[in-house]
């Protein structure tokens, strides 16, 4: 967490406040690491004075970009929450980043764990972290043939896995990947290249339904309320998680226990009856 939906959500919530304002002031950067590799004072002075001309996002990044061909890129990771607040508010002991603007508000970036991260890269180095990702899934470029294609190119690959890694597909995470497997009725450890044209038509379709479904519920906030967005609002999809989260309930559609299991590192839930 956060996943695809979480930060498109987040990114969509402070869009009309950030877009075309100024950074005048850099505060509360207590954690060296959060902006590195500059410093804290090389990065205040290097976004000082910039404009936010677009604010967007690729994979699990938030984006700001800036008037000077800069892109700012921010990664929630674990628990990064992101809030603009009335510059006379003060930051919570978890807020380890604040960016004044020049209309009286300011960016908070909340990071409890201090996993999370902003990086200030110039335009070439946006270009090798773009190279780096893969697709998005929600572009229209995303095909059940171009899946298909990628698919064929790591045939030997679980599909847990490949699915979660975000140079073969950005911005998925252990929570979608599980219910997009669930609703293509795939297993998570299939082989990529053990499936149909008809399996790899119902992943895609899978992954598209359950990610856009996701984002018009704001995202998926789970009963730790680690994510939150806008002014502390929750994602509501949690309600409509049919195997995530549901170790030793009944499968939703055969009544089958659903079962967790780790793969890949990451605890796995699905139907052992309903997906094969």
């Amino acid at each position: 967490m956060p996943e695809l939906p979480e930060v498109e959500t987040t990114t969509r919530a402070l869009r009309p406040g950030l877009l075309g304002r100024t950074i005048v002031g850099v505060r509360a950067i207590d954690y060296v690491p959060l902006v590195e590799p500059l410093p804290p004072e090389a990065f205040a002075a290097a976004v000082c004075g910039r404009r936010v001309l677009g604010v967007g996002r690729r994979g699990k990044y938030i984006l700001l970009r800036l008037d000077d061909g800069a892109v700012l890129s921010i990664h929630l990771r674990m628990s990064g929450r992101l809030h603009l607040l009335p510059q006379e508010a003060a930051p919570d002991r978890h807020t380890h980043a604040v960016l004044d603007l020049d209309d009286g508000q300011a960016l908070h970036f909340y990071v409890p764990r201090k996993f999370g991260r902003m990086r200030l890269l110039t335009g070439e180095e946006y270009a090798v972290l773009d190279g780096a990702l893969g697709p998005e899934p929600l572009a229209p470029t995303f095909t059940a043939a171009s899946l298909q294609d990628r698919l064929r190119a790591r045939p030997r690959a679980r599909l847990k896995a490949l699915l979660l890694d975000q140079r073969f597909l950005a911005g998925l995470g252990n929570i979608y990947v599980d219910e997009a497997l669930f609703r293509a009725r795939l297993h998570p450890l299939r082989l990529a290249g053990s499936l149909s044209g008809g399996e790899v038509g119902r992943l895609h379709g899978a992954v598209v339904e359950v990610l856009g479904e996701a984002i018009t519920a704001e995202g998926t906030t789970l009963s730790d309320g680690v994510y939150l967005f806008g002014s502390g609002e929750a994602g509501r999809f949690a309600e409509r998680l049919r195997v995530y989260g549901r170790t030793g309930e009944p499968c939703i559609v055969c009544g089958m226990p659903v079962v967790r299991q780790v793969i890949a590192g990451r605890g796995s839930h699905f139907c052992p009856r309903c997906q094969v």
